[in-house]
């Protein structure tokens, strides 16, 4: 059974930091690129950040470039987003998504990350 499981949100103050960790299960982790979106009520999927099977190539949106790293263990079928200097508009729920080409085969469930005073 595929599965991927994201984890570490919650509420952060603007300037806060939070990591993200998505936990894969059910498939050849390490065969699949690793893209983190975010999602606002009532709007798109939004691409985020992007890292190669092997980790060694990462791609970010230009509106989180700088503040924002994706990382992956493949020893423990794990990719993470560090989020630094949080603002307001990083409010949304995270979710990552396990790619063998360009968009997602598999989908996790999300995680909510509130940046508010």
């Amino acid at each position: 059974q595929v599965q991927l499981v994201e984890s570490g949100g919650g509420l952060v103050q603007p300037g806060g930091s939070l990591r993200l960790s998505c936990a894969a299960s059910g498939f050849t982790f390490s065969n699949y690129a690793l893209n983190w979106y975010r999602q606002a009520p009532g709007k798109g999927r939004e691409f985020c950040a992007r890292i190669s099977s092997t980790g060694n190539i990462a791609n970010y949106v230009d509106s989180v470039q700088g503040r924002i790293t994706i990382s992956r263990d493949n020893n423990k079928k794990t990719v993470f987003l560090q989020m630094n200097s949080l603002k307001a508009e990083d409010t949304d729920v995270y979710y990552c998504g396990a790619c063998l080409r360009y968009t997602p085969n598999y989908w996790g469930r999300g995680t909510q990350v509130t940046v508010s005073s």
